[in-house]
Protein backbone atom coordinates (compact mmCIF):
# COMPACT_ATOMS: atom_id res chain seq x y z
CA UNK A 1 0.00 0.00 0.00
CA UNK A 2 2.40 2.64 1.22
CA UNK A 3 4.73 1.87 -2.05
CA UNK A 4 1.13 2.04 -4.31
CA UNK A 5 1.10 5.82 -2.98
CA UNK A 6 4.68 6.70 -3.36
CA UNK A 7 4.17 5.66 -7.04
CA UNK A 8 0.72 8.27 -7.09
CA UNK A 9 3.09 10.86 -5.55
CA UNK A 10 5.94 10.29 -7.63
CA UNK A 11 4.01 10.68 -10.79
CA UNK A 12 2.34 13.85 -9.85
CA UNK A 13 5.24 15.35 -9.30
CA UNK A 14 6.12 14.51 -12.49
CA UNK A 15 3.17 15.46 -13.62
CA UNK A 16 3.71 19.34 -12.09
CA UNK A 17 7.04 19.23 -13.02
CA UNK A 18 6.29 18.75 -17.01
CA UNK A 19 3.40 21.28 -16.22
CA UNK A 20 5.48 23.74 -14.98
CA UNK A 21 8.83 23.45 -17.58
CA UNK A 22 5.96 23.64 -20.25
CA UNK A 23 4.69 26.62 -19.19
CA UNK A 24 8.44 28.09 -18.08
CA UNK A 25 9.25 26.95 -21.90
CA UNK A 26 6.18 28.56 -23.69
CA UNK A 27 6.47 32.32 -22.84
CA UNK A 28 10.21 31.84 -24.28
CA UNK A 29 8.88 30.86 -27.28
CA UNK A 30 6.44 33.46 -27.21
CA UNK A 31 9.33 35.96 -26.94
CA UNK A 32 11.79 34.61 -29.32
CA UNK A 33 8.87 36.04 -31.82
CA UNK A 34 9.38 39.70 -32.04
CA UNK A 35 12.95 39.07 -32.15
CA UNK A 36 12.66 36.56 -35.05
CA UNK A 37 10.29 39.16 -36.92
CA UNK A 38 12.67 41.91 -36.36
CA UNK A 39 15.63 40.18 -38.08
CA UNK A 40 13.53 39.52 -40.59
CA UNK A 41 13.24 35.56 -40.26
CA UNK A 42 9.06 35.97 -40.50
CA UNK A 43 8.92 32.26 -42.33
CA UNK A 44 10.70 30.93 -38.78
CA UNK A 45 8.33 33.73 -37.03
CA UNK A 46 4.81 32.08 -39.02
CA UNK A 47 5.91 28.31 -37.86
CA UNK A 48 6.59 28.95 -34.32
CA UNK A 49 3.50 31.10 -34.02
CA UNK A 50 1.21 27.66 -35.76
CA UNK A 51 2.93 25.35 -33.76
CA UNK A 52 1.92 27.37 -30.56
CA UNK A 53 -1.42 28.03 -31.75
CA UNK A 54 -1.87 24.04 -32.49
CA UNK A 55 -0.93 23.46 -29.12
CA UNK A 56 -3.02 26.75 -27.00
CA UNK A 57 -5.71 28.44 -30.09
CA UNK A 58 -6.16 30.57 -27.31
CA UNK A 59 -2.72 31.98 -27.37
CA UNK A 60 -3.65 35.70 -28.41
CA UNK A 61 -0.16 36.65 -28.15
CA UNK A 62 0.82 33.99 -30.85
CA UNK A 63 -2.08 35.60 -33.19
CA UNK A 64 -0.38 38.89 -32.66
CA UNK A 65 2.65 37.99 -33.98
CA UNK A 66 1.75 35.74 -36.47
CA UNK A 67 -0.37 39.07 -37.77
CA UNK A 68 2.92 40.77 -37.68
CA UNK A 69 4.79 38.32 -39.42
CA UNK A 70 2.15 38.33 -41.96
CA UNK A 71 2.61 42.17 -42.51
CA UNK A 72 5.79 41.75 -42.93
CA UNK A 73 5.74 39.57 -45.89
CA UNK A 74 2.66 41.75 -47.49
CA UNK A 75 0.33 39.38 -46.90
CA UNK A 76 -2.28 41.68 -45.20
CA UNK A 77 -5.55 39.53 -45.87
CA UNK A 78 -4.05 37.01 -43.75
CA UNK A 79 -2.42 39.47 -41.15
CA UNK A 80 -6.21 41.06 -40.51
CA UNK A 81 -7.34 38.00 -39.45
CA UNK A 82 -5.04 37.09 -37.13
CA UNK A 83 -5.58 40.52 -35.79
CA UNK A 84 -9.41 39.76 -35.45
CA UNK A 85 -8.85 36.88 -33.25
CA UNK A 86 -6.59 38.60 -30.77
CA UNK A 87 -8.88 41.46 -30.48
CA UNK A 88 -11.72 38.90 -29.76
CA UNK A 89 -9.89 37.18 -27.00
CA UNK A 90 -6.71 39.41 -25.85
CA UNK A 91 -6.88 40.42 -21.97
CA UNK A 92 -4.79 43.93 -22.51
CA UNK A 93 -1.91 44.69 -19.66
CA UNK A 94 1.71 43.74 -19.53
CA UNK A 95 2.31 41.35 -22.40
CA UNK A 96 0.29 43.20 -24.78
CA UNK A 97 -0.52 47.29 -24.69
CA UNK A 98 -4.25 47.91 -26.01
CA UNK A 99 -3.22 51.62 -27.17
CA UNK A 100 -0.59 50.12 -29.46
CA UNK A 101 -2.70 47.54 -30.63
CA UNK A 102 -5.76 49.58 -31.20
CA UNK A 103 -3.58 52.04 -33.58
CA UNK A 104 -2.11 49.25 -35.84
CA UNK A 105 -5.42 47.13 -36.11
CA UNK A 106 -7.35 50.47 -36.68
CA UNK A 107 -4.72 51.21 -39.54
CA UNK A 108 -5.23 47.92 -40.78
CA UNK A 109 -9.08 47.51 -41.00
CA UNK A 110 -8.88 51.19 -42.55
CA UNK A 111 -6.41 49.42 -45.58
CA UNK A 112 -9.31 46.62 -46.20
CA UNK A 113 -12.05 49.75 -46.53
CA UNK A 114 -13.58 47.88 -43.10
CA UNK A 115 -15.02 51.08 -41.95
CA UNK A 116 -17.33 49.99 -38.99
CA UNK A 117 -14.73 47.93 -36.97
CA UNK A 118 -11.83 50.92 -37.67
CA UNK A 119 -14.73 53.28 -36.23
CA UNK A 120 -14.72 51.26 -33.46
CA UNK A 121 -11.46 51.16 -32.46
CA UNK A 122 -10.85 54.72 -33.41
CA UNK A 123 -13.83 55.75 -30.61
CA UNK A 124 -11.89 53.54 -28.00
CA UNK A 125 -8.59 55.20 -28.76
CA UNK A 126 -10.44 58.65 -27.99
CA UNK A 127 -10.87 57.13 -24.31
CA UNK A 128 -7.85 55.52 -23.96
CA UNK A 129 -5.72 58.00 -25.16
CA UNK A 130 -8.38 61.36 -25.20
CA UNK A 131 -5.87 64.11 -25.74
CA UNK A 132 -4.76 62.83 -29.21
CA UNK A 133 -5.97 64.57 -31.96
CA UNK A 134 -5.80 61.84 -35.01
CA UNK A 135 -8.29 59.74 -33.53
CA UNK A 136 -11.03 62.00 -33.10
CA UNK A 137 -9.78 63.49 -36.67
CA UNK A 138 -9.83 59.21 -38.04
CA UNK A 139 -13.05 58.95 -35.98
CA UNK A 140 -15.00 61.79 -37.54
CA UNK A 141 -13.63 61.18 -41.49
CA UNK A 142 -15.29 58.03 -41.00
CA UNK A 143 -18.48 59.23 -39.72
CA UNK A 144 -18.33 61.67 -42.80
CA UNK A 145 -18.19 58.44 -45.00
CA UNK A 146 -20.97 56.97 -43.65
CA UNK A 147 -22.77 60.38 -44.05
CA UNK A 148 -23.27 61.20 -40.56
CA UNK A 149 -22.18 64.42 -40.69
CA UNK A 150 -23.76 65.80 -37.16
CA UNK A 151 -21.28 63.30 -35.35
CA UNK A 152 -18.47 63.94 -37.90
CA UNK A 153 -18.24 67.29 -37.36
CA UNK A 154 -18.58 67.42 -33.91
CA UNK A 155 -15.09 65.14 -33.76
CA UNK A 156 -13.65 67.28 -36.04
CA UNK A 157 -14.14 69.94 -34.02
CA UNK A 158 -12.86 68.30 -30.85
CA UNK A 159 -9.93 67.83 -32.96
CA UNK A 160 -9.48 71.07 -33.82
CA UNK A 161 -9.87 72.33 -30.04
CA UNK A 162 -6.68 69.63 -29.25
CA UNK A 163 -4.72 70.41 -31.92
CA UNK A 164 -5.26 73.98 -33.13
CA UNK A 165 -3.04 73.52 -35.65
CA UNK A 166 -4.57 70.10 -37.36
CA UNK A 167 -4.80 71.85 -40.75
CA UNK A 168 -7.05 68.39 -42.20
CA UNK A 169 -9.26 68.68 -39.51
CA UNK A 170 -10.21 72.71 -40.85
CA UNK A 171 -9.77 71.68 -44.01
CA UNK A 172 -12.82 68.98 -43.24
CA UNK A 173 -15.01 70.97 -41.12
CA UNK A 174 -15.15 73.90 -44.15
CA UNK A 175 -16.20 71.21 -46.11
CA UNK A 176 -18.81 69.70 -44.01
CA UNK A 177 -19.88 73.55 -43.65
CA UNK A 178 -19.75 73.99 -47.47
CA UNK A 179 -22.57 70.78 -47.31
CA UNK A 180 -24.55 72.47 -45.32
CA UNK A 181 -24.64 75.38 -47.18
CA UNK A 182 -22.39 78.11 -44.92
CA UNK A 183 -20.50 78.78 -47.42
CA UNK A 184 -18.65 81.96 -45.75
CA UNK A 185 -17.78 79.60 -42.65
CA UNK A 186 -16.12 77.02 -45.40
CA UNK A 187 -13.94 80.20 -46.73
CA UNK A 188 -12.83 80.66 -44.01
CA UNK A 189 -11.79 76.85 -42.26
CA UNK A 190 -10.48 76.10 -45.59
CA UNK A 191 -8.58 79.07 -46.00
CA UNK A 192 -7.10 78.41 -42.05
CA UNK A 193 -6.58 75.15 -43.22
CA UNK A 194 -4.34 76.58 -46.01
CA UNK A 195 -2.71 78.87 -43.99
CA UNK A 196 -1.56 76.29 -41.36
CA UNK A 197 -0.03 74.14 -43.61
CA UNK A 198 0.37 75.31 -47.22
CA UNK A 199 1.93 72.02 -48.29
CA UNK A 200 -1.45 69.62 -47.57
CA UNK A 201 -2.40 69.76 -50.80
CA UNK A 202 -5.76 67.44 -49.82
CA UNK A 203 -7.14 71.31 -48.79
CA UNK A 204 -6.64 72.99 -52.22
CA UNK A 205 -9.03 70.29 -53.36
CA UNK A 206 -11.77 71.06 -50.78
CA UNK A 207 -11.08 75.15 -51.73
CA UNK A 208 -11.64 74.14 -55.45
CA UNK A 209 -14.91 72.61 -54.81
CA UNK A 210 -16.30 75.93 -53.11
CA UNK A 211 -14.86 77.76 -56.17
CA UNK A 212 -16.69 75.45 -58.62
CA UNK A 213 -20.20 76.10 -56.61
CA UNK A 214 -19.31 80.03 -56.35
CA UNK A 215 -19.15 79.98 -60.65
CA UNK A 216 -14.94 80.58 -60.06
CA UNK A 217 -14.15 78.15 -62.42
CA UNK A 218 -10.77 79.88 -62.79
CA UNK A 219 -9.63 79.62 -59.60
CA UNK A 220 -10.97 76.24 -59.33
CA UNK A 221 -9.22 75.18 -61.65
CA UNK A 222 -6.13 76.73 -60.00
CA UNK A 223 -6.87 74.99 -56.63
CA UNK A 224 -7.78 71.21 -58.05
CA UNK A 225 -4.62 71.56 -60.00
CA UNK A 226 -2.30 72.09 -56.72
CA UNK A 227 -4.44 69.05 -54.99
CA UNK A 228 -3.71 67.09 -57.59
CA UNK A 229 0.17 67.09 -55.64
CA UNK A 230 -1.86 65.13 -52.83
CA UNK A 231 -1.94 61.01 -53.96
CA UNK A 232 -4.68 60.51 -51.78
CA UNK A 233 -7.16 63.12 -53.79
CA UNK A 234 -5.47 62.94 -56.77
CA UNK A 235 -7.70 61.32 -58.78
CA UNK A 236 -10.83 63.09 -57.67
CA UNK A 237 -8.85 66.29 -57.97
CA UNK A 238 -8.43 65.05 -61.66
CA UNK A 239 -11.98 64.51 -61.96
CA UNK A 240 -13.00 67.87 -60.44
CA UNK A 241 -10.81 69.65 -62.89
CA UNK A 242 -12.22 68.10 -66.03
CA UNK A 243 -15.71 69.14 -64.42
CA UNK A 244 -15.22 72.57 -64.49
CA UNK A 245 -13.94 72.59 -68.11
CA UNK A 246 -17.17 70.14 -68.68
CA UNK A 247 -19.09 73.01 -67.20
CA UNK A 248 -17.51 75.73 -69.56
CA UNK A 249 -18.26 73.82 -72.54
CA UNK A 250 -14.50 72.88 -72.79
CA UNK A 251 -15.06 69.28 -73.66
CA UNK A 252 -12.09 68.69 -75.33
CA UNK A 253 -10.13 69.39 -72.23
CA UNK A 254 -12.79 67.92 -69.95
CA UNK A 255 -12.03 64.93 -71.99
CA UNK A 256 -8.52 64.80 -71.20
CA UNK A 257 -8.57 65.27 -67.61
CA UNK A 258 -11.26 62.25 -67.20
CA UNK A 259 -9.06 60.25 -69.19
CA UNK A 260 -6.07 60.80 -67.17
CA UNK A 261 -8.14 59.79 -63.95
CA UNK A 262 -9.27 56.57 -65.35
CA UNK A 263 -5.69 55.70 -66.69
CA UNK A 264 -4.95 56.51 -62.95
CA UNK A 265 -6.67 53.61 -61.43
CA UNK A 266 -4.30 51.02 -62.94
CA UNK A 267 -6.94 48.01 -61.97
CA UNK A 268 -9.95 49.57 -62.06
CA UNK A 269 -10.96 48.96 -58.33
CA UNK A 270 -11.69 52.44 -57.28
CA UNK A 271 -15.15 54.00 -57.12
CA UNK A 272 -14.01 57.04 -58.28
CA UNK A 273 -13.19 55.74 -61.47
CA UNK A 274 -16.55 55.34 -62.64
CA UNK A 275 -17.81 59.27 -62.10
CA UNK A 276 -14.41 59.59 -64.50
CA UNK A 277 -15.97 56.68 -67.18
CA UNK A 278 -19.71 58.57 -66.53
CA UNK A 279 -18.10 61.98 -67.30
CA UNK A 280 -15.84 61.61 -69.90
CA UNK A 281 -19.26 59.92 -71.46
CA UNK A 282 -21.08 62.80 -70.61
CA UNK A 283 -18.75 64.77 -73.17
CA UNK A 284 -18.77 62.12 -75.88
CA UNK A 285 -22.35 62.13 -75.89
CA UNK A 286 -21.82 65.84 -75.84
CA UNK A 287 -19.88 65.98 -78.75
CA UNK A 288 -21.89 63.57 -80.41
CA UNK A 289 -19.33 60.58 -80.54
CA UNK A 290 -22.29 58.52 -79.06
CA UNK A 291 -20.39 54.63 -80.13
CA UNK A 292 -17.31 56.39 -77.24
CA UNK A 293 -19.80 56.73 -75.06
CA UNK A 294 -22.13 53.59 -75.17
CA UNK A 295 -18.12 52.08 -74.35
CA UNK A 296 -18.19 53.98 -71.00
CA UNK A 297 -21.41 53.50 -70.14
CA UNK A 298 -20.69 49.35 -70.72
CA UNK A 299 -18.20 49.46 -68.66
CA UNK A 300 -19.80 51.65 -65.90
CA UNK A 301 -22.69 48.55 -66.16
CA UNK A 302 -20.21 46.03 -65.93
CA UNK A 303 -19.42 46.69 -62.60
CA UNK A 304 -22.12 48.66 -61.73
CA UNK A 305 -25.80 47.93 -63.02
CA UNK A 306 -27.72 50.67 -60.92
CA UNK A 307 -24.71 53.67 -61.43
CA UNK A 308 -27.21 56.60 -62.08
CA UNK A 309 -28.89 56.68 -65.77
CA UNK A 310 -26.47 54.22 -67.13
CA UNK A 311 -29.09 51.35 -67.87
CA UNK A 312 -31.58 54.27 -69.45
CA UNK A 313 -28.89 55.62 -71.42
CA UNK A 314 -27.86 52.19 -73.33
CA UNK A 315 -31.46 51.66 -73.63
CA UNK A 316 -32.13 55.02 -75.38
CA UNK A 317 -29.30 54.69 -77.78
CA UNK A 318 -29.57 51.06 -78.24
CA UNK A 319 -31.43 51.47 -81.64
CA UNK A 320 -28.54 53.30 -83.53
CA UNK A 321 -27.19 50.07 -83.29
CA UNK A 322 -29.72 48.94 -86.14
CA UNK A 323 -31.06 52.11 -87.24
CA UNK A 324 -28.05 54.01 -89.45
CA UNK A 325 -30.08 57.01 -90.34
CA UNK A 326 -30.85 58.21 -86.35
CA UNK A 327 -26.95 56.66 -85.75
CA UNK A 328 -25.96 59.45 -88.40
CA UNK A 329 -28.51 62.14 -87.06
CA UNK A 330 -26.64 61.51 -83.69
CA UNK A 331 -23.31 60.96 -84.42
CA UNK A 332 -22.66 63.16 -87.98
CA UNK A 333 -20.12 66.66 -87.80
CA UNK A 334 -22.40 69.65 -87.51
CA UNK A 335 -21.76 70.47 -91.34
CA UNK A 336 -23.40 67.23 -91.97
CA UNK A 337 -25.81 67.66 -89.61
CA UNK A 338 -27.30 70.22 -91.22
CA UNK A 339 -27.60 68.31 -94.49
CA UNK A 340 -29.25 65.58 -93.14
CA UNK A 341 -31.97 67.82 -91.85
CA UNK A 342 -32.18 70.13 -94.53
CA UNK A 343 -32.90 66.75 -96.35
CA UNK A 344 -35.54 65.60 -93.82
CA UNK A 345 -37.34 68.86 -94.36
CA UNK A 346 -37.44 68.63 -98.25
CA UNK A 347 -38.18 64.59 -98.78
CA UNK A 348 -39.48 63.71 -95.41
CA UNK A 349 -41.49 66.89 -94.84
CA UNK A 350 -42.42 67.81 -98.27
CA UNK A 351 -41.29 71.70 -97.28
CA UNK A 352 -39.68 74.12 -99.52
CA UNK A 353 -36.29 74.85 -97.65
CA UNK A 354 -36.11 78.84 -97.35
CA UNK A 355 -33.02 78.87 -94.69
CA UNK A 356 -30.87 76.23 -93.00
CA UNK A 357 -28.83 77.82 -90.24
CA UNK A 358 -26.30 75.71 -88.27
CA UNK A 359 -26.94 76.34 -84.25
CA UNK A 360 -25.44 75.44 -80.99
CA UNK A 361 -28.18 72.66 -80.01
CA UNK A 362 -29.06 71.39 -83.66
CA UNK A 363 -30.14 73.26 -86.66
CA UNK A 364 -32.88 75.88 -87.31
CA UNK A 365 -34.93 75.69 -90.90
CA UNK A 366 -37.74 78.04 -92.44
CA UNK A 367 -40.04 76.48 -95.10
CA UNK A 368 -42.96 76.90 -96.57
CA UNK A 369 -45.01 73.52 -97.68
CA UNK A 370 -45.37 72.92 -101.45
CA UNK A 371 -48.86 71.34 -101.45
CA UNK A 372 -52.04 71.60 -100.15
CA UNK A 373 -51.99 67.50 -99.50
CA UNK A 374 -48.48 68.05 -97.40
CA UNK A 375 -48.30 66.25 -93.96
CA UNK A 376 -49.15 69.72 -92.16
CA UNK A 377 -52.36 70.53 -94.70
CA UNK A 378 -50.52 74.15 -94.54
CA UNK A 379 -50.42 76.44 -97.97
CA UNK A 380 -47.65 78.87 -98.37
CA UNK A 381 -47.42 79.93 -94.46
CA UNK A 382 -43.72 79.98 -93.05
CA UNK A 383 -42.72 77.36 -90.68
CA UNK A 384 -40.29 77.04 -88.30
CA UNK A 385 -38.55 73.83 -87.68
CA UNK A 386 -36.02 73.01 -85.06
CA UNK A 387 -34.11 69.47 -85.11
CA UNK A 388 -32.68 68.93 -81.73
CA UNK A 389 -29.90 66.13 -80.92
CA UNK A 390 -28.61 67.59 -77.42
CA UNK A 391 -28.20 64.51 -75.07
CA UNK A 392 -31.25 66.37 -72.54
CA UNK A 393 -34.53 66.41 -72.72
CA UNK A 394 -35.77 69.72 -74.38
CA UNK A 395 -36.91 71.85 -71.81
CA UNK A 396 -39.95 74.67 -71.23
CA UNK A 397 -37.59 77.33 -71.80
CA UNK A 398 -36.29 76.07 -75.33
CA UNK A 399 -40.14 76.10 -76.01
CA UNK A 400 -41.31 79.85 -75.59
CA UNK A 401 -37.70 80.85 -76.89
CA UNK A 402 -39.32 78.76 -80.35
CA UNK A 403 -42.72 80.70 -80.05
CA UNK A 404 -40.89 84.10 -79.22
CA UNK A 405 -38.77 83.44 -82.70
CA UNK A 406 -41.69 82.70 -84.54
CA UNK A 407 -42.84 86.21 -84.53
CA UNK A 408 -39.73 88.17 -86.39
CA UNK A 409 -39.78 85.46 -88.51
CA UNK A 410 -44.18 86.16 -89.70
CA UNK A 411 -44.47 81.92 -88.99
CA UNK A 412 -47.78 81.16 -87.95
CA UNK A 413 -46.41 77.18 -86.27
CA UNK A 414 -43.29 75.88 -85.51
CA UNK A 415 -42.18 71.78 -84.68
CA UNK A 416 -39.64 70.74 -82.39
CA UNK A 417 -37.72 67.68 -83.40
CA UNK A 418 -35.98 65.66 -80.27
CA UNK A 419 -34.13 62.67 -80.29
CA UNK A 420 -34.04 62.91 -76.18
CA UNK A 421 -37.53 63.97 -75.77
CA UNK A 422 -39.40 66.50 -73.69
CA UNK A 423 -39.91 67.59 -70.40
CA UNK A 424 -43.14 67.84 -68.47
CA UNK A 425 -43.22 71.27 -68.55
CA UNK A 426 -42.23 71.61 -71.91
CA UNK A 427 -45.31 69.22 -72.67
CA UNK A 428 -47.86 71.37 -70.56
CA UNK A 429 -46.41 74.46 -71.99
CA UNK A 430 -46.97 73.42 -75.94
CA UNK A 431 -50.19 72.79 -75.44
CA UNK A 432 -52.54 74.94 -77.10
CA UNK A 433 -49.67 77.20 -78.42
CA UNK A 434 -48.70 76.91 -82.21
CA UNK A 435 -45.86 74.61 -81.66
CA UNK A 436 -45.69 70.97 -82.13
CA UNK A 437 -43.29 68.83 -80.24
CA UNK A 438 -41.87 65.72 -82.10
CA UNK A 439 -40.39 62.58 -80.16
CA UNK A 440 -37.79 59.94 -81.27
CA UNK A 441 -40.59 57.77 -82.63
CA UNK A 442 -41.93 60.35 -85.45
CA UNK A 443 -38.04 62.15 -85.83
CA UNK A 444 -36.90 58.27 -86.92
CA UNK A 445 -39.93 58.14 -89.37
CA UNK A 446 -39.07 60.92 -90.84
CA UNK A 447 -35.56 60.37 -91.27
CA UNK A 448 -36.09 56.79 -92.61
CA UNK A 449 -38.71 58.54 -95.59
CA UNK A 450 -36.45 61.48 -95.99
CA UNK A 451 -33.79 58.27 -96.95
CA UNK A 452 -29.72 59.27 -97.14
CA UNK A 453 -28.86 62.97 -97.39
Amino acid sequence: MTIIIICVMAIVVVALILLIAKSAIAPKRVEALPKLITQGKTQKAIKLSKQLLQKDPKNYMANYYLGKAYLKEGKKELAILEYKHVNENALFGEQLNELDFRKEFAELLLKFNQQNEALKNYILLTKLEPKNAENYFQAGWLYEQQNRYDLALGFMQKAATIDKKHAKAHAEIGLMLYRTKQFSEAKKEIDLAIKLSPDTYSSYYYLGKILKDAKDLQSAIKAFEKAQRDPDVKQKAIIEHGSCFMIAGRYDSAMVDFQRAIDFDKNNEFAETLYARYFLAVCYEKSHKIDKAIEQWEEIYKRNKSFRDVSAKLSEYKDIQTNDNMKDYLTCSNEEFTLICKNAAVNGLSLQVLSAEQKKWGCQITGIVKSDDSWMNVRKQVLLIRFFREPEPIDEKMVMQTIDDMKPLNSTKSYIFSSSGFSQQAKRFAENRPVELIEKQKLEAVLSKAGSK
